[in-house]
């Protein structure tokens, strides 16, 4: 469940079907007045618009019986649930959820026409402040699927160090010792310490020095790590392949670095000469 907070109210977001669901239920805290989703779903258009969005996406839908309930709507008497239009109609684009994070959630589509049925400036802060949601869900997927990357690399590190860089005859523990000075070989040439260091430099932290590095520094890590292997397999020794190392991982930093200002200032990327 994700949060977001508009005009100082909380609103929760959550996944159905792997589609975003906003909680109506928080949003109309924010109209003044006694108003109940059951008043919004009297209304003629709310009817009009859901029905439209269902016969688009459900193609379940029961349109016959929504017919029934739309020509209903704008009585008096005229009253139905969240609940009640589900059963009814086999809808899919509101979802009442009780138990801990419980309320009427809606389609982000229909949440939208809901936030504008609550007034036009608060459509347009919920629309803002989701669309932020998902930059920043967006970079997080970005950042781990760097992460994993370099998790992956890390293995043809470590099988390089395990053919070449470590004698039969060690331990299991002299071994080890192995592995992580070869990896501290990676972190001070890109971070300019080792991974004690870091610990000791930040004792509040959980994890490691990798789990706290930029995009970027994940990107050049993972380069890194194959340009390491490459080098054990040609036999550098641990000296000059940090040397090399160092000097590779500058360079790409400044080169992605500058990508990042380029893309920020809306510079054209320059096309090579044929």
């Amino acid at each position: 469940m994700a949060k977001i907070i508009v005009k100082n109210t909380e609103v929760s977001i959550i996944k159905v079907n792997n589609e975003d669901y906003i909680c109506i239920t928080d949003m109309i805290r924010v109209k003044d007045g006694d108003f109940f989703v059951a008043d919004w779903l009297r209304n003629r258009n709310t009817l009009e618009y859901l029905g439209i969005w269902e016969q688009v996406y459900n193609p379940d839908f029961n349109y016959g019986e929504f017919a029934i309930i739309r020509n209903k709507a704008g009585l008096n008497s005229f009253k139905i649930s969240v609940k009640e239009l589900i059963i009814r109609t086999n809808a899919i684009g509101l979802q009442a959820k009780s138990g801990r994070y419980g309320g009427t959630y809606a389609h982000k589509d229909i949440a939208f026409e809901f936030a504008m049925w609550i007034s036009p400036e608060f459509k347009i802060y919920i629309i803002k402040e989701f669309q932020r949601l998902k930059e920043q869900e967006q970079k997080q997927i970005g950042w781990s699927a760097k992460r994993e990357l370099s998790k992956i690399n890390y293995h043809i590190h470590t099988d390089a160090i395990k053919k070449h860089l470590v004698p039969s005859q060690l331990t299991s523990k002299q071994t080890s010792i192995i592995y992580a000075s070869e990896a501290d070989v990676l972190n001070v040439a890109l971070f300019g310490m080792t991974a004690k260091e870091w610990r000791e430099k930040h004792p509040e932290l959980k994890g490691n020095i990798r789990d706290y590095s930029s995009i970027n520094e994940l990107i050049c890590l993972s380069n890194l790590e194959n340009l390491n292997a490459v080098f054990i397999n040609e036999g550098l020794s641990q000296k000059e392949r940090l040397i090399k190392l160092n000097q590779i991982s500058i360079q790409q930093l400044r080169i992605l670095q500058e990508i990042e200002k380029r893309k920020s200032l809306n510079i054209p990327r320059e096309e090579s000469s044929p």
